[in-house]
């Protein structure tokens, strides 16, 4: 079943406020295999002009991807989840992700495709500190693989 076209440009409301701790960005430094100080040591991200640690460029998917949920499970969208597969994630950023902000995602359906009978939905993530500031912005595209002939 092809998504509902009608839906681009549609925007959810905004995710309840996710507070980013050191302890998470450590553990998702380390299982990405990330070892720069700026990570895990205050005063090494502090040296490089940063108020506390900072997120690797990629943590920001976990609280992103989350809330594309919203998008996702969108009974008017149409979308069968375990055809699902993921197509391609990026990210444009204001500023780095640190210990201590309070973030929001906003996401918004940028655009549906099909395409040799898969559909390919787009959305934008976009992420807001406390203060309503920018700091990031990411794109996933999600692949809904076409239904197998019998």
């Amino acid at each position: 079943m092809a998504l509902d076209q009608s839906l681009v440009g549609r925007s959810y409301p905004p995710t309840a406020p996710y507070e980013v701790g050191r302890e998470k960005i450590r553990e998702f430094a380390e299982a990405v295999g990330d070892a720069n100080p700026a990570y895990t040591d205050a005063e090494a991200a502090k040296a490089l002009g940063h108020p506390d640690v900072i997120a690797p460029p990629t943590f920001v998917f976990s609280i992103t991807f989350k809330a594309a949920g919203q998008v996702i499970e969108d009974p008017q969208l149409g979308l069968d989840y375990s055809r699902v597969v993921h197509g391609d994630q990026k990210f444009s950023y204001a500023r780095p992700v640190r210990a201590g902000d309070r973030l929001t995602v906003t996401s918004t359906i940028e655009a549906i495709k099909s395409m040799a009978g898969n559909d390919i939905l787009d959305i934008r993530g976009e992420v807001h500190d406390e203060a309503g500031e920018h700091v990031v912005t990411a794109w996933t595209k999600l692949v809904a693989r076409a239904a197998e002939e019998a």
